[in-house]
């Protein structure tokens, strides 16, 4: 199979138990994340967060939600820590290969491996590194309103 890009979709952001949480999808083009995916995948953040470390950083990351071209399907969590440091927070569904039980695409389980992102998933991770550094470490009066307005944009992801 030859490598591709998909669709990068932003949405608003969210606040989950008092992180606030850009939004990524990734999908297959034209394949939009079904909306019975997207309610699951949705439905177990507040789990995946209960392990991410609040200190004094900002409570601030972002989502992927990403859909495999088979039946797998992605919840990635990215919290900041330590002012600079990144924490991932991953939860699976339909991908057995990853010690999923099934091939439900709607049953999500945390991910127990050291997996951190796929090559879709992380060209998010390099806009938010760098929105990170821009807005909250460079500058002389962190901002987070600047950091959580700046995502990247929507359109193809993969090159």
């Amino acid at each position: 199979m030859a490598f591709h890009d998909k669709d990068l979709r932003t949405l608003e952001p969210i606040v989950v138990d008092g992180w606030q949480l850009k939004r990524y999808h990734i999908d297959q083009p034209g394949q939009p994340i079904e909306p019975e995916v997207e309610k699951a995948a949705y439905d177990v953040l507040p789990a995946l967060l209960t392990h991410a470390v609040r200190d004094d950083t900002p409570a601030a990351g972002w989502v992927v939600l990403h859909r495999g071209a088979d039946t797998g399907a992605y919840l990635l969590a990215y919290t900041w820590v330590w002012d600079n440091a990144l924490q991932a927070h991953i939860a699976v569904a339909g991908q057995p290969v990853l010690d999923c039980p099934d091939d439900d695409p709607t049953h999500f389980v945390e991910l127990a491996r050291r997996e951190v992102g796929c090559v879709w998933e992380l060209a998010v991770l390099e806009h938010e590194r760098a929105a990170w550094v821009r807005h909250l470490l460079a500058p002389e009066t962190p901002d987070l309103v600047g950091y959580l307005g700046d995502s990247r944009a929507d359109g193809p992801v993969g090159h």
